[in-house]
């Protein structure tokens, strides 16, 4: 005659089977939430590079500007500080501020440079200024990647039940990119 199975044993395996789902399933939240989570890290990366890039071109913008237009340090002193700025912030919302910032001193800065014809033929600052045009336009597309990632993760630690999952390893939702006042508003630059 064969083997009956004890009722008991029945349960215990059904909930071991439980379990292991459960367990399963959490490490699958789990690794998505790492997953998404470094999206979003290396999406901030690559703004970050940009903004290296584009704050290690300035100052050889600035000195062809200063060859041109002498009179005009104000403007170059505050394109510095902003510059300086932006390369000692250290958290997202600092480094918003500061390239707002520095966003600004450079619209005076090519204000300045809109006065002087043969400085606007100078192939150096021609050079200089594609190159700065050419961070800024990754920049943007870095943002709006980083933003279409924070997006995605936060809505992952959001929502039900991976919410559950990031209270548990203390996983912490991410900060938009936001345009700041200042950005909003149409530059005015006056001849």
């Amino acid at each position: 005659m064969g083997h009956i199975i004890p009722g008991s044993f029945v349960y215990v395996l059904i909930i071991l089977i439980i379990l292991a789902g459960i367990i399963s399933y959490t490490i699958s939240i789990y690794n998505d939430l790492v997953t998404k989570r470094n999206q979003v890290k290396s999406s901030w990366s690559k703004i970050d590079v940009q903004l290296k890039r584009r704050t290690d071109l300035i100052p050889n913008l600035v000195e062809i500007v200063k060859g041109y237009a002498q009179h005009e340090k104000e403007t170059f002193s505050q394109v510095s500080q902003a510059r300086a700025s932006l390369m000692n912030a250290r958290n997202i919302d600092d480094i918003q501020k500061s390239n707002s910032q520095l966003s600004r001193s450079l619209v005076n800065l090519f204000a300045i440079a809109e006065r002087y014809p043969e400085l606007k033929a100078n192939t150096n600052f021609l050079n200089l200024q594609g190159q700065l045009q050419e961070s800024e336009d990754k920049i943007a597309t870095y943002r709006e990647r980083f933003n279409n990632f924070v997006l995605v993760y936060n809505n992952s630690c959001e929502q039900f039940p991976g919410n559950l999952v990031a209270q548990l390893f203390g996983f912490k939702t991410a900060n938009f990119i936001e345009i700041t006042e200042d950005e909003k508003a149409v530059p005015k630059v006056q001849f």
